[in-house]
């Protein structure tokens, strides 16, 4: 009998394409979402519970009938910006969300979870590339809120025996080479989809600051293709089920691109122009975020292999082109 995997969150971007990636591994799926940032129609590889993290009846009941094997975390607030605006959100959704999923684990006796969490733990580093024994100092309630909910990973790990592992991402991008599912966000927050969709319209792209300490002034991201992260999350959870101790990696690639440089890609990859307008910065941006992923190199084997910005824009681009509105 395949084992069961307990997803929360598996209908939104980065969720619905590791479920996809699960159930090409061999798991069965459920998924636990109340679809307010995600899409029905992205739930495609296993069975949908409509519910609500922060709703601890509901996730108690879903928990203990499916009586998963191990839990996967996606579900979370996950926009920056918004963070400064409702940090009560942020709060209670992604922090009291977590202790109310730990609590319906326990009370199921679930005692291994997946959890994704970000680079945005580490705020503004003082060097790169980052590794996971760079300070953590969020410099945005979204970065606390995530960094919390890694520090009840570790409390309940000491008091109850939760394993874990919490996967750091970097800038997830990129979409379905497939075209089964791809990113859609509503609103659309994330560069890449924001400025194809510019490029398409014709419209112009508002670029957050050009006066960062940078090569050329703009911000500076590892962006990471959503397969790619998808096969780390694959590896994460076996690591778990062979017995893994519970840690935490980086997903990147290494490597930093401009967001003047992402324009300049999808204007050569696409033969687009894209009109562009310098704005203010965005509170809680740090200047500079590239990844140190050796540590999951070395410990689960993983390697990106279709994170060239090429390859990411490629995607992307196909994807919008096709379910543009």
């Amino acid at each position: 009998m395949a084992r069961t995997l307990f997803v929360t969150g598996g209908a939104g971007y980065v969720g619905s394409h590791c479920c996809k990636a699960f159930a090409a591994a061999g798991w069965r799926i459920v998924v636990f979402d109340n679809l307010s940032r995600g899409w029905r129609e992205h739930v495609k590889w296993g069975e949908l519970v409509e519910g609500d993290i922060l709703d601890a009846a509901a996730l108690n009941a879903a928990m203990s009938a499916t009586k998963p094997d191990a839990v996967a975390h996606f579900a979370a607030l996950a926009y920056v910006g918004e963070s400064f605006e409702t940090p009560a959100e942020y709060y209670r959704t992604n922090t009291t969300g977590m202790l109310n999923l730990l609590d319906a684990m326990r009370g199921a006796g679930v005692g291994r979870i997946l959890f994704s969490s970000s680079c945005a733990t580490y705020g503004a580093p003082d060097r790169l590339p980052i590794d996971e024994m760079t300070a953590q100092a969020p410099i945005n309630p979204y970065g606390w809120s995530k960094l919390i909910s890694e520090k009840m990973l570790e409390a309940y790990g000491h008091a109850y025996g939760l394993r874990s592992v919490a996967l750091r991402y970097f800038n997830a991008a990129g979409d379905d080479g497939e075209m089964e599912i791809g990113e859609k966000h509503e609103p659309e927050t994330h560069m890449i989809p924001l400025a194809i969709m510019a490029a398409q319209s014709g419209g112009v792209f508002r670029i957050n600051g050009d006066d960062f300490d940078t090569r050329d002034g703009t911000a500076v991201r590892d962006y990471i293709h959503v397969t790619d992260l998808a096969d780390a999350h694959c590896r994460a959870v076996a690591y778990l089920m062979d017995g893994g101790t519970s840690d935490v990696f980086n997903l990147g690639t290494g490597g930093g691109m401009s967001v003047a440089e992402i324009l300049d890609a999808i204007e050569r990859v696409s033969g687009a122009k894209i009109a562009r307008e310098f704005v203010a910065r965005r509170p809680g941006d740090p200047p500079a975020l590239v990844a140190s992923a050796d540590k999951a190199r070395r410990v689960l084997g993983w390697e990106p292999k279709h994170s060239d910005i090429d390859e990411i824009i490629t995607s992307a681009w196909r994807w919008h082109g096709r379910n543009s509105s």
